[in-house]
């Protein structure tokens, strides 16, 4: 069992069960007995990890049940191949563990990358389904009722899988628990540093957390630097730190993480921002937008470019410019009043141009549907008009719907600006009709409630 610290918060994640446990009856490699009374077992070594440590005052805020549950070759490593049956097997029987107990640590499912990498999909066994949707599969088995969300790695795929996953399940949370930077074996350090920067910044700073994610995790806190202590894992992977004799150093890690981990303060709330960068990387300013609990507001901004760029941050009546350096990284922060109490709800299903979280990915035409996934309250209607300020949509119109098919009129509004903001007398709405009396170009669409 490994264990981390997630700002204040401590998640447990095992690479193998006791080997008595296992198929091969080996740490490495191998699967679970496919056993009720393996299960069972199991499940109570967790309660008993998670008392043991509330004893000695760390309390437990979540576990996963298997690290990367689709690596099935671990290098020499402990780990383990777990299959979403076995795996809702286990949650199955430790969720009602944990609540007889009295423990209110979470259980987060999956805990692996955002899509199957292809070396998992390879080591698929003959006849065997590769489970390339194993988030999704996992969430519609009975043992749901025990997730509290889904855990994500950083090696295969895009962030935008987490976005994918909340509008399918929005109940579900996610969290992002970890990520190691990597580098060649004659990589020069300043262009490792360069690289690790742009990268963890444009993915895992502002993608993970523009995708729904409550949690931004790096692995490992420090290293040595020839990438250990490990046991047949990777032998380029970089740290937050790095320990050299009596020496250590910061990497590109430290100060990335720094950019959340100092001005975002637990329980602070994503907020919307136009973002013209992309996870594609496009060549565009990228941002993130935070406010805190004590009011103040944390801007995150990228520069990918090796050249300067410059941008304007506006809220309300109040705006500066900024020029960023190159392959920078920046956090700006202030206090301003915000329209507290409306709170953000990204459509579920709409074009895929508005559904995109980007200002650069344009939507054009005269009428658009927005789906929300389930019935919620709206009160706010925004429309982000993204480079397009000199022709923003006119004479608006919105509808909603509970079911699709029969509409009502809500409110009207006229664009000004990059964005017009129409407030809806508050209504439970599942769909959502905006009507242009002409085609316009349209960036961006947040619905508030």
């Amino acid at each position: 069992m490994r264990a981390f610290v997630l700002m204040t918060k401590v998640i447990g994640t095992p690479w193998s069960p006791p080997a008595w446990m296992k198929t091969n009856q080996s740490l490495v490699g191998g699967r679970l007995i496919d056993s009720p009374r393996v299960y069972d077992a199991y499940a109570r070594y967790f309660v008993k990890f998670v008392r043991a440590y509330k004893r000695e005052g760390v309390p437990i805020y979540a576990l996963t049940v298997q690290n990367e549950p689709q690596n099935r070759t671990p290098k020499g490593y402990p780990g383990m191949d777990m299959p979403v049956a076995q795996q809702a097997k286990l949650i199955a029987a430790l969720g009602p563990k944990l609540r007889r107990a009295g423990l209110r640590t979470k259980i987060l499912g999956y805990d692996h990358n955002w899509s199957t990498h292809p070396d998992d999909i390879k080591t698929t066994p003959p006849g065997e389904d590769p489970e390339t949707e194993y988030p999704t599969k996992l969430l519609l088995t009975k043992a749901a009722r025990w997730i509290d969300g889904t855990a994500f790695h950083c090696y295969s795929g895009d962030p935008v899988r987490q976005t994918e996953l909340q509008h399918a399940f929005p109940e579900k949370g996610v969290w992002f628990t970890e990520c190691s930077g990597s580098h060649g074996p004659t990589d020069p350090p300043a262009q490792v540093f360069s690289d690790t920067l742009k990268w963890h910044a444009r993915n895992l700073v502002l993608g993970v957390t523009r995708n729904w994610a409550k949690s931004m995790v790096n692995w490992n806190l420090a290293l040595h630097a020839d990438g250990g202590p490990h046991n047949g894992g990777c032998d380029t992977c970089t740290g937050v730190n790095t320990v050299d004799g009596g020496a250590w150093s910061r990497n590109a890690e430290y100060f990335t993480l720094g950019h959340l981990a100092r001005f975002v303060a637990p329980g602070a709330a994503r907020i919307a921002s136009t973002s013209f960068g992309t996870t594609g990387w496009n060549g565009q300013i990228m941002d993130v937008a935070f406010r805190n609990r004590d009011g103040s507001t944390a801007l995150v901004v990228h520069n990918e470019n090796d050249d300067p760029r410059t941008f304007a941050v506006a809220q309300g009546g109040q705006s500066f410019d900024y020029t960023l350096p190159g392959g920078a990284l920046a956090t700006f922060v202030w206090r301003a009043p915000l329209d507290d109490g409306y709170r953000l709800l990204d459509p579920s299903a709409g074009p895929q141009e508005l559904v995109a979280d980007d200002a650069v990915t344009t939507w054009s035409g005269s009428t658009f549907d927005l789906g929300l996934g389930r019935t919620q309250r709206v009160r706010r209607v925004v429309l982000d008009a993204g480079a397009e300020t000199s022709a923003p949509p006119q004479d608006i119109t919105l509808s909603t719907s509970t079911d699709g098919v029969s509409w009502q009129e809500a409110a009207t509004g006229s664009g000004t600006g990059q964005l017009t903001t129409i407030d809806v007398p508050a209504t439970q709405v599942r769909y959502l009709r905006v009507a242009l009396s002409a085609p316009a170009t349209v960036a961006d669409v947040r619905i508030y409630r």
